[in-house]
């Protein structure tokens, strides 16, 4: 399966990944690529939980560009 993650960096320098379309399921690395592979881990943990509750595996999101 393919997800869109969204990568920042932190005040503290730690890069922060987030997995929008599965709620709660946020990882984070020391550099790029560290977080990455993190966020990967926490996907798959991610999904096999919700699977046992009998939760929706993902839930819709949509990126929108918004003029301010």
């Amino acid at each position: 399966m393919k997800f869109t993650v969204t990568v920042d960096r932190d005040e503290d320098g730690m890069w922060v990944v987030e997995c929008p379309s599965i709620p709660g399921c946020v990882s984070q690395g020391k550099n790029e690529a560290e977080a990455l592979n993190n966020i990967r881990e926490a996907i798959q943990l991610c999904l096999e939980v919700r699977a046992e509750r009998g939760l929706p595996l993902t839930v819709e999101t949509r990126e929108l560009e918004v003029t301010v």
